[in-house]
């Protein structure tokens, strides 16, 4: 491979304010003639260098940089027209997958493009700001004692256990410390060293039945035994149900996945309705 022309260093310091031009018949700088190098008789003009520095996102002050990757960017469009005049690699082929590529990033760059502009931050706060209900949720403190029960029980085993729930209930109403109740009766090994306390729980997050417990007791009220997958539950609720609002920044991320998808699927659509194809044979 022969380069048959490499700008100098020296010169590279023009690439920026002054830039290298050539003149047009006026004597006025053209575009088409600002030549940086010939490579095998073809001119590299300066805008085309220039994009491949943005693309490498190489400031044009940098002159040691800029000098380094313009002998780079001129060897690799050197080599790579030689290698194709080998006549090894089948142009055409390569031709296509280039194609694809361009294609791909096309669509690729002018989504990123748009979505960016289109899904901005106001966007998603007026959003956020009118769609309140979706970003609240019920939250209610509990507490539980458990009794646990298992398939493989008899019908037997598990009246004896709802029994025992029962028993377990009426102490608890009956003024007795849920507290100590929990430590005493309850099966639930996490909860059972807070005295039966589960915290805060979102309503729709556990059981059907034990949500519907949960969330339909005021303060201080003690449910029925309910019956779960996991047992019988005795619940208490120690401060009832509340509606809690999740902060913006919190959620502001899933708002914008939810608006760019929706956007790109419309632009999509419209972008396809421009298209005409018609097939052949």
């Amino acid at each position: 491979m022969r380069l048959k022309h490499v700008v100098p260093a020296a010169l590279l310091t023009l690439f920026g304010p002054l830039a290298l031009t050539g003149c047009s018949d006026t004597g006025e700088p053209s575009s088409e003639g600002q030549v940086v190098a010939d490579v095998n008789g073809k001119a590299i003009h300066k805008t085309t260098f220039d994009a491949y520095l943005n693309h490498k996102r190489i400031a044009q002050d940098n002159e040691k940089l800029v000098e380094r990757e313009l002998n780079v960017f001129l060897e690799r469009e050197g080599l790579a027209e030689v290698i194709l005049q080998q006549k090894v690699l089948d142009a055409e082929q390569i031709q296509v997958e280039v194609n694809e590529f361009k294609k791909q990033m096309l669509a690729s760059r002018y989504f990123e493009q748009y979505l960016r502009d289109k899904v901005n931050e106001a966007a998603i706060r007026n959003f956020y700001a009118a769609n309140p209900a979706r970003f609240q949720t019920r939250k209610a403190h509990v507490a539980h004692i458990l009794i646990r029960t298992n398939p493989k029980m008899s019908q037997q085993e598990r009246e004896a256990l709802l029994t025992k729930a029962q028993e377990t209930y009426s102490k608890a109403v009956s003024n007795q410390d849920f507290v100590l109740l929990a430590k005493q009766y309850s099966e639930d090994l996490m909860s059972v060293k807070k005295g039966g306390d589960l915290g805060w729980i979102t309503e729709g997050s556990i059981d059907p039945a034990f949500t519907k417990a949960a969330f339909g007791l005021k303060t201080g009220e003690v449910s029925q035994p309910v019956t779960t997958p996991f047992g019988f539950h005795i619940i208490k609720v120690l401060e009832e149900a509340q509606i809690v609002k999740q902060p913006y920044e919190r959620v502001k991320g899933d708002i914008r996945f939810e608006l760019r998808q929706q956007a790109k699927q419309a632009e999509m659509k419209r972008l396809m309705a421009l298209v005409s194809i018609n097939k052949r044979g």
